[in-house]
């Protein structure tokens, strides 16, 4: 009877404890299913399972035994990461095959700095068979030569898998885990190589052209972005498995650390640019001291990681000093009314918010993690940041473009101004001689007076006086008559003989001068418009130019003439024309250049134009009957 009552007390405990267990919520993790329709899908949440083995001491058949088994935990973020770098994690995902998909299909590692990953994949019959992959491992070893890490599934089965990973990393790793059927991985492996070509193509063509700029301007500026651009490459090369593929595919120990050198190179490459295209020595002494402060102190934190402890290497926030520096510089010069530090402002503005985004997800704000979109937002923002540095580096070259046009036409204004002065003292010289003259002929007519001996000789003085006073008023009328002819005198002389550039820029001292002798020339009778025939015009935007009353066409003055599309002073291009035309073409490219102030193969280019149209037009030349090298100026065929 005891017996009896005991039994029954048993069946009602258990029957209570299942009443109760129904109502209570049980996990279970979620199986990925396989069927015709599947081409990828991204673990994330309850379907990845994961296991910290802080002291890495867990055996596989531990893992698969209930009671570790049960310790496994679901996914808190869509991808997980590894918390403790070095301490290896345990994952685990289920997947629903089924064999009438008919297709073959993988597992795809997208995280290429994941150090170690030991794979356990069952076979139908339950056997567990282990692989082994990630960067530690040589390249030739890979199922796949790609980049990333990828597992062959086999799914010519029809059960429910677990697949076990035991994935241990020295930095802070995404695991994202990928399931792909092989056609789907095709096309996309391709397309992603598609895409690094573009994106590091964009960066060496960013390279190339200031490479370029370095070699014609000779300014370090160009050289320092051009070393900071081949760091960003080699250090995304290596972060991407690029560079493990193609650079180093046989030496693992050394990919391990290889990112550590570009880093580098990237900090100080970056600063050396800030300190040499914002003038920070001179516009902000103290900065520029803080700079060389962070680059002396990034460079024995390089070599303390070298010597002492190469772990340290993974410690990339350190990146910020150097980053938050150059930021804060460029902030202060901007501020500080500097014009072509805005676009560098917005450049590490963007490239500030890729570092930040990173640097937050790997304090733990998973909530930032979005996946491949912020697994690549750092690649996005160097891009952006190059982008509108290179507007940076051009907006500065414009500014000293234009201050040097501004010096030259301070130089034109300053040699007219002197040349007026000396015209100024030769008319105040010339009136001290007639007023000295006079002097002396009153001086005579006093001692003829009192000397009779001399009469006679004052008599002649007298008479030599007069004619003086006579050729005098002569000069004096003749003086006149040149100084109300002095432009058609000096323009004449200017077609026809040999002169000075002082004396030359009489007629032409300026642009707006210059313009007006061409707009002259090309319209001497009429206006025709060359689209449509009319010959009807009103003033143009630009100074001297004629636009089509009818339909609308606007010729410069430059227009169709030698001087279209000049790059030099226009006032020094009519003088290199008219030096050519008096030498008649034997005047060297140096001279030129010494005189002119211009360089050498600038000179060059434009004398043999010159020369090559004098050869063409040698006839008329010699017909020219006064008009001299205004001939040479009009070009129908193309421009100067």
């Amino acid at each position: 009877m005891k017996c009896f009552n005991r039994g029954l007390q048993l069946a009602v405990l258990s029957l209570l404890l299942l009443i109760a267990g129904m109502g209570l919520p049980v996990y279970a993790q979620q199986a990925v299913q396989i069927d015709s329709t599947l081409r990828e899908h991204i673990f994330t949440y309850n379907e990845i399972e994961y296991l910290e083995d802080l002291k890495g001491k867990l055996t596989f058949d531990q893992i698969r035994s209930d009671s570790i088994g049960a310790r496994f935990r679901p996914s808190p973020a869509s991808t997980p990461q590894n918390q403790h770098l070095g301490a290896p994690v345990w994952f685990r995902v289920k997947i629903k095959h089924d064999r009438a998909a008919n297709k073959y299909y993988l597992l795809e590692f997208f995280d290429q700095t994941i150090d170690d990953i030991v794979a356990y994949l069952p076979d139908t019959a339950g056997v567990y068979r282990e692989e082994r992959i990630g960067d530690r491992y040589v390249f030739a070893q890979r199922w796949f030569h790609h980049k990333n890490f990828e597992l062959a599934l086999d799914n010519d089965r029809q059960d429910e898998a677990v697949y076990y990973f035991r994935i241990s990393s020295a930095q802070t790793a995404d695991v994202i885990i990928v399931l792909r059927s092989i056609d789907r991985f095709v096309s996309y492996a391709l397309s992603e190589y598609l895409t690094f070509g573009i994106f590091y193509g964009m960066i060496f063509i960013f390279s190339f052209y200031n490479l370029i700029m370095f070699i014609a301007m000779r300014q370090r500026q160009y050289l320092y972005y051009v070393l900071y651009n081949l760091s960003v490459v080699l250090y995304e090369m290596c972060t991407d498995g690029i560079a493990y593929q193609w650079l180093w595919p046989n030496a693992p120990a050394w990919n391990q650390y290889a990112f550590a050198w570009p880093l580098l190179s990237m900090s100080i490459f970056a600063l050396l640019f800030t300190r040499s295209l914002l003038a920070v020595h001179v516009r902000a002494p103290f900065l520029n001291k803080l700079i060389m402060g962070v680059i002396v102190a990034r460079c024995g934190y390089f070599l303390a990681c070298l010597f002492i402890n190469p772990y340290w290497f993974n410690y990339k926030f350190i990146e910020l000093i150097p980053l938050a520096v150059a930021f804060y510089t460029g902030m202060h010069i901007w501020l500080r009314g500097y014009r072509p530090a805005r676009f560098f402002v917005l450049g590490y503005s963007f490239l500030f918010v890729g570092f930040m985004l990173k640097f937050f997800i790997m304090l733990g704000y998973t909530w930032l993690n979005f996946g491949i979109v912020s697994y690549y937002s750092l690649s996005f923002c160097f891009i952006l940041e190059m982008f509108f540095l290179s507007f940076a580096v051009g907006d500065k070259v414009r500014l000293l473009k234009k201050k040097r046009d501004k010096a030259h036409r301070q130089m034109i204004r300053q040699m007219t101004e002197n040349a007026r002065l000396k015209d100024n003292q030769n008319r105040e010289l010339e009136a001290q001689v007639q007023a000295r003259t006079k002097q002396l002929s009153e001086q005579s007519q006093v001692i003829a007076a009192q000397n009779d001996v001399l009469t006679k000789t004052n008599t002649l003085l007298e008479a030599q006086a007069a004619e003086i006073s006579r050729m005098n008023a002569l000069l004096e009328q003749d003086n006149r008559q040149l100084q109300t002819n002095v432009e058609k005198v000096t323009r004449a002389r200017a077609l026809s003989t040999s002169l000075d550039f002082d004396e030359f820029s009489k007629s032409y001292p300026d642009k707006e001068s210059c313009l007006r002798f061409l707009s002259d020339l090309k319209w001497t009778t009429a206006f025709q418009c060359r689209k449509c025939g009319n010959e009807h015009y009103y003033p143009g935007h630009q100074p001297f130019s004629r636009r089509c009353s009818k339909c609308g066409y606007e010729e410069s003055a430059t227009a169709y003439t030698i001087y279209q599309n000049i790059r030099i002073p226009i006032n020094k291009a009519f003088y290199l024309t008219f030096l050519m035309y008096s030498t008649k073409g034997r005047i060297s490219s140096h001279k030129l250049s010494e005189i002119l102030d211009i360089r050498q193969s600038t000179c060059w280019s434009y004398a043999s134009r010159i020369a090559k149209m004098m050869e063409e037009r040698k006839k008329e030349l010699k017909q020219a009957n006064g008009q001299g090298w205004s001939l040479l100026v009009l070009d129908e065929r193309e421009e100067m």
